[in-house]
């Protein structure tokens, strides 16, 4: 029985292996993580090792033999992805990014499906089956496309911004296509009759798919923030982390079965979800729990592209497989080059473009396919393609290197000029804040205050979801989240902020925030609040370059109030206060380790404001 269960599993420990072995071994030799999935695809496949089990009977212990066993999480893979972007953009963001996305986007898969479909009408196809080829292979590979630019740091300006909207118009388009391959078939059945009551049944296709992606939207801005707060107030209550990654995978696989349901694609209704979230104050939480289940189903889907790569069919007719794979990316190329040139790109950041979306893409299978089902695409020859697309996805880093390599290290990241700021780099979505506050209770609450007063711009963070919700209904950009964590602060931008204030009563946590923030950068402005005059020496031994003992400053506060109210002249009093402030500052690090004290920031308190 249990070589039986050993058996099921197989695949799925031979695809851990792979990930545990042969990816860091690629990226220790500089070579992108997505190329080793894809090499640990052809590798483990059948048409790989597999073909030799027969010789060498151990080998089949180190093949995958069933490629549909991952094929679901090859899908998930995806679905996670799109969710990720989905929390990248937020509505605002899309409707601010609606020129490229469905001008530039739809018009590059309008133009790519004509020309590629009048292609094969030239290799003697019917009209109906050119068009399924032809929509099939206009897309590009979002699951390659976005994950190989992001390693190369080629997300941020105009190649980032037009490739990301060109991959969001695509994703967008395919339930469109789905409906319009079924639209096909039924006119294939009637030899192209077109009258209302032939066509308008194909047509009525169209309304799950409205009505399901209307319900989406309204059913996760009623449900969404209240099932995060109450899972989020269990967390702050003493809860288990693992209920927020449950509820995460809930959303996600959730608003991926719903689209399923209503004729749409799983990835379109994470995509959905992710937009819908990436409005609430939970955004930046929920998108470090998901990281690690979307690197990995990424692999998955990776290491089944390579596995669908029939290598007997490239042996049989290499010209073939290859001169279709050229003239298909040859061909998309040029014309979204020729598009992104009319949207206002400089010529070498429409190449980069350009190359990087010229490969086929992942959604090529799922439409190629259902054109043979529907016996309007001929098997023999969608699965000559489907290899030639296959062929092409396995240059998208090749490609993404080469048009870096054209465009220059900075021609990818200038600006398009009639485009504001929407770049999608790897940090946070909000813009850039001075500083950063952890904690918004009345103490954080109140330096949020002087600062806003004093036109400084902050981002603030908690652990209480009343409290953040709170700060968020008053206009504050809070979100909730523990900045322990360094993951979230780099969500909430450490790398750029100038001074990071740590404003929570609990000592411990102020000391793990203060231990994450100074292991990420040594020379922020580190301010934080201390119990007692203990704890201060515990800061300042930890790194911070000011602690603010309570006692203490409640002690001075006192004595000021005193002095002015006995008659005493405020600047004197004043003096005297900073003076007695300085001495117990002075204090308070001699006490700490002589090799723990910061010193480089103490120079920046003087720095000027830019």
């Amino acid at each position: 029985m249990a070589g039986a269960h050993g058996g099921e599993y197989k695949d799925l420990v031979v695809f851990l292996a792979a990930a545990g072995v042969v990816v860091p071994l690629v990226s220790r030799w500089k070579i992108s993580p997505v190329l080793g999935f894809l090499a640990a695809g052809v590798l483990l496949g059948p048409d790989g090792l597999g073909r030799f089990s027969d010789v060498l009977p151990w080998l089949s212990f180190l093949t995958i033999d069933d490629a549909a066993q991952l094929a679901q999480l090859s899908e998930l893979g995806v679905s996670f992805l799109l969710f990720m972007i989905g929390l990248e953009l937020s509505w605002e963001r899309l409707k601010a990014m609606r020129r490229l996305v469905f001008g530039f986007g739809m018009l590059q898969v309008a133009a790519c499906t004509v020309a590629i479909a009048a292609g094969f009408m030239m290799m003697g196809q019917s009209l109906v089956s050119a068009a399924v080829l032809g929509m099939g292979l206009a897309l590009s590979s979002t699951a390659l496309v976005l994950p190989v630019m992001a390693e190369r740091g080629r997300m941020k300006g105009a190649v980032g911004r037009t490739t990301f909207a060109a991959l969001l118009a695509q994703d967008l388009a395919v339930a469109p296509i789905l409906i319009t391959v079924t639209v096909l078939a039924t006119l294939a059945q009637t030899d192209g009759d077109l009258r209302p009551e032939v066509l308008g049944p194909a047509l009525l296709t169209l309304a799950p798919a409205a009505i399901g992606l209307a319900l989406l939207v309204l059913a996760g801005r009623v449900v969404l923030r209240p099932l995060f707060r109450s899972v989020a107030k269990s967390r702050s209550g003493g809860g288990r982390q693992e209920l927020f990654v449950a509820l995460c995978l809930l959303v996600i696989v959730g608003a991926g079965v719903a689209a399923q349901a209503f004729g749409l694609s799983m990835s379109l209704g994470a995509l959905i979800a992710g937009l819908l979230l990436a409005e609430t104050e939970y955004r930046r939480e929920i998108e470090i729990n998901i990281e690690p289940f979307k690197g990995l189903l990424l692999g998955v889907f990776f290491v089944g592209v390579g596995i669908g790569l029939d290598l007997d069919a490239v042996a049989a007719n290499p010209l073939g497989v290859f001169g279709l794979a050229l003239a298909l990316t040859t061909v998309k190329v040029a014309i979204v080059f020729g598009l992104a040139r009319l949207w206002g790109l400089g010529a070498r950041p429409a190449l980069e473009t350009a190359l990087v979306l010229g490969p086929a893409g992942e959604f090529a299978f799922v439409i190629l396919n259902t054109g043979m089902v529907e016996g309007i695409a001929s098997p023999a020859l969608t699965q000559s393609v489907l290899v030639s697309a296959t062929i092409s996805m396995f240059t998208v880093p090749l490609m993404a290197m080469l048009g870096q390599r054209l465009a220059g290290p900075r021609a990818g990241t200038l600006p398009v000029p009639d485009d504001p700021a929407l770049d999608l780099g790897p940090g946070p979505h909000s813009a850039e804040a001075e500083v950063l506050i952890v904690g918004f209770g009345r103490v954080g609450r109140l330096v949020a205050e002087m600062l806003a007063e004093h036109g400084r711009s902050f981002i603030a963070v908690d652990t209480d979801p009343a409290t953040v919700a709170a700060g968020r209904r008053d206009g504050y950009d809070v979100s909730y989240g523990d900045a322990g964590r360094a993951e979230m602060l780099a969500l909430c931008g450490i790398a750029s902020a100038r001074a990071l204030v740590v404003t929570m009563d609990a000592p411990t946590k102020v000391d793990e925030v203060v231990m994450a923030a100074r292991a990420m950068r040594q020379d922020i402005v580190l301010i934080a609040r201390a119990r007692d005059d203990r704890h201060a020496v515990r800061l300042y031994a930890l790194g911070v370059t000011d602690a603010v003992p309570e006692t203490t400053e409640a002690s001075l506060q006192l004595a000021e109030n005193v002095l002015v109210d006995l008659g005493l002249p405020m600047g004197l009093v004043l003096a005297s206060i900073h003076e007695r402030r300085d001495r117990f500052r002075a204090v308070f690090q001699a006490a700490a380790p002589e090799d723990r004290r910061n010193r480089p920031t103490r120079a920046l308190r003087a720095s000027p404001r830019p």
